[in-house]
């Protein structure tokens, strides 16, 4: 089996988010098909798009695994619903958000899955977590990596992301 480095990006601004955090990656570590996790510090974040909620507590996580892409998918489906996560309206509250950044140099568009995620070239709190732990990893669809990304990101949207937990 191919071994793929897989990046994601985890988020909670309901409950004990910290808590949840920390579970969700102990979770993903004890994955029999997930090797090499290396997690991020730990961010505080001002939400994007709906605005009139709590800040987020948001990481980054990068391993290597045996899964699919749709596999993958499945997992983070499954630890959003084991933490209760419930889908209120578009970019609201929730007590976990676990998305697929990068599955490898996979591209693909499909009504489920969309890889790499769309937005994840514009989010503060998304690169700033990863340029940590893979300032290098080049992502196939822009042919930039992390950090390259990151410092293409106007300086308003890097102020809303500061570092918490190391």
């Amino acid at each position: 089996m191919r071994m793929e480095k897989v990046l994601l990006s985890l988020g909670s601004n309901l409950g004990e988010s910290l808590d949840i955090i920390k579970n969700a990656c102990n979770d993903i570590k004890a994955e029999n098909d997930i090797q090499e996790v290396i997690i991020s510090s730990y961010y505080q974040t001002k939400p994007v798009g709906y605005k009139d909620q709590d800040d987020f507590i948001n990481i980054a996580i990068s391993l290597t695994t045996t899964k699919t892409p749709y596999q993958m998918l499945d997992l983070c489906a499954f630890l959003e619903q084991k933490y209760q996560r419930v889908r209120l309206f578009k970019n609201g509250p929730r007590t976990l958000d676990v998305d697929i950044i990068a599955f490898g140099e996979v591209i693909m568009e499909e009504e489920k899955l969309i890889l790499p995620h769309p937005r994840m070239h514009q989010r503060a709190f998304v690169l700033a977590p990863l340029k940590e732990i893979e300032p290098n990893f080049v992502i196939t669809k822009y042919q930039k990596s992390i950090s390259q990304l990151y410092d293409l990101l106007d300086d308003t949207e890097k102020q809303g992301v500061k570092i918490i937990h190391g």
